[in-house]
Order: C-alpha cells, then structure tokens, then sequence
C-alpha cells in the first residue's frame, strides 16, 4: 500500500513538474512581449530555460536533502535521453537540419561543457562549490553572449503580440513556480522511496524513471516544433537544455551544497560524454541528422537501458 502512494505522490510530481514549467514559460514569454524583448532571445533564455525547470527542481531539491544519487543522475540521465531518444526518434520521423550557429557554436560547447563536467567530478568524485561557481558564470557567460548576438542578428527586429495581459502573466509565473517546487519535492520523495521499496540504487532511479520523467516537457517542444516544421528548434531546444543542466543546474545545485557523486557513475558520465560527442559527429557529417542516424541514436538509447536496468 505505501508503495502505490509513493507512485501517486511521483505521477503527481511529475504532473506538477511539467504543468508547472508550461505555466511559468508562458507567463514569462509574455512578460517579455509586453516589455517588447526581441522574441528571439525569448526563445534563446525563457523557453529553453523554462524546458528545464523541471531537472532545476528535482536537482536542486534533492542536494537539499542529501539525495546526491539523484542530484547528479537526473541530469546525466537527461540529456542521455535529450540526445539520444528525443533526437533519435525526430531524426526518424523527419530528417533534421542543423543551423550554421548550432553546428559551429552551440553543439561544440555543449561537448566542452560535458568533458569540463566529468573531468570535474572525476578530480575528487564531488562537485564543490568552487566548481559550482565556476560553472554559473560559464552560464552567465554562454546567455551574454547568445543575448548579443541575437541582438545584432535581423531576427531581433521581430517582436511577437503579448497573448494575455500583465497581471495573468504574473499570476502564471508564480503558479508555475510553485508547482514546479512542490512537483520537485513530489518526485524526489516518491523516486527515493521507490527506490528503497523495491531495492534499486537511488543512481539507476534518478537516470531512468526520473531523468525521463523531468525530460518530458523537451520531448513534447521537439515533437511540436516537428510538428510545425520547425526543425532548427528541435536541436537547438535539446542543445540548450543540455547546456543549461550541466551549468546551470549542477552549478547552483552544488554551490548550494557540494555533491558528492559516487565512483559508479562514471560508465555513465562517459557514456553521456561519448553520446554527445557521436552526436556532434552525426551534425557535422551532413549538416542534419537523418533517419539512419536516428535509428543509431535510439538503439543505443534502448541499448544505455538495458544496461542501466541489468547493472542494478
């Protein structure tokens, strides 16, 4: 019986955590119509960034309480799941082409971040503040510079009509935020418990069930932006919020409270390294990803899994 509450309690989290984060994107996007932001960089800070508030959530609540476990596999789990799973099956669905700056400026420093990431952890097996630091101000660096460029770029003389008005926009702000910070504490709480119920690691939770859980708001835009042809968002949606977990996440997560990881960790922090890397290999190729490649992307995601499943 306490098990099946403690799946209600991490379905409703994870509810929360999406609904939570659907709201706050879109009070804040309209906000920044209102104050007539170019909606370019709109795109490039609020809505990748509001993609992620649900690993934001979880991350950070769990450093809080000393789920370190989960702190830093949700993440890793994530964009393993990002790159691999969401990409893979749109590459299937629609071949995918990459833009100019996503190939020669964003996708290379997502590989930066993710090797400075693990030759970190792989230092003292911990993340201190120092290195969380560190990180923040990579993040602060990264949106400058995507915010001045943006700027200069002729996409910044668009400007999209707020949809509703400043107070309601304000009052989704707020309402996403609390949700995605009750839904952040629903789901470590329901993931720990299931873990310790059914004698799995806190790791193998926090990179399968949460980690696809927490992703799922970035696999509903990439099947949208799909959807709408709007291939170029598809990546640059993943590659953002890949960037963003790794810096931003991790970063404050640990300047918080120093993250322990444990030496197990490391197949998966090099497999999230080596995937991120195949995955640059595949955009420079052809300047896309197409069906094979999504195929490739997908069982090895399937594959990751398995592995992940069977090592517990």
């Amino acid at each position: 019986m306490d098990l099946i509450i403690e799946v209600i309690i991490l379905l409703v989290g994870f509810v929360l955590l999406i609904k939570g984060a659907d709201y706050f994107v879109d009070g804040a996007s309209n906000v920044a119509r209102i104050l007539k932001i170019p909606a370019i960089i709109i795109g490039l800070t609020v809505v990748g960034f509001g993609t992620s508030a649900p690993e934001a959530a979880v991350s950070i609540t769990a450093a809080l309480s000393g789920s370190n476990a989960i702190a830093v596999s949700n993440i890793v789990g994530s964009n393993i799941f990002n790159l691999l799973f969401i990409v893979g099956v749109c590459a299937i669905i629609k071949n995918l082409k990459i833009g100019r700056n996503l190939l020669k400026q964003d996708l290379p420093f997502l590989v930066i971040v993710s090797a400075l990431i693990v030759i970190l952890i792989l230092i003292n097996w911990d993340i201190t503040r120092l290195e969380g630091l560190l990180l923040l101000v990579l993040i602060i660096l990264y949106v400058s510079y995507l915010v001045y460029t943006a700027k200069k770029s002729k996409e910044a003389e668009y400007i999209e009509k707020p949809t509703i008005g400043k107070g309601k926009s304000i009052l989704y702000i707020v309402a996403g935020l609390i949700g995605v910070i009750i839904g952040g504490e629903c789901v470590v709480e329901g993931a720990s418990s299931i873990a310790m119920a059914m004698g799995m690691s806190e790791t193998l939770v926090g990179l399968t069930i949460v980690a696809i859980g927490t992703s799922l708001p970035e696999l509903v835009t990439s099947l949208t932006a799909l959807k709408r042809k709007e291939n170029q968002i598809v990546i640059g949606n993943i590659v953002g919020s890949n960037i963003f977990n790794i810096l931003f996440i991790l970063g404050l997560s640990s300047l918080i409270t120093p993250i322990p990881v444990s030496p197990e960790m490391i197949v998966d922090l090099g497999l999230m390294l080596g995937m991120t890397i195949l995955a640059f290999i595949f955009a420079k190729l052809d300047s896309d990803y197409n069906k094979k490649e999504g195929i490739i992307l997908t069982a090895l995601f399937i594959i990751y899994m398995i592995f992940a499943i069977l090592r517990n």
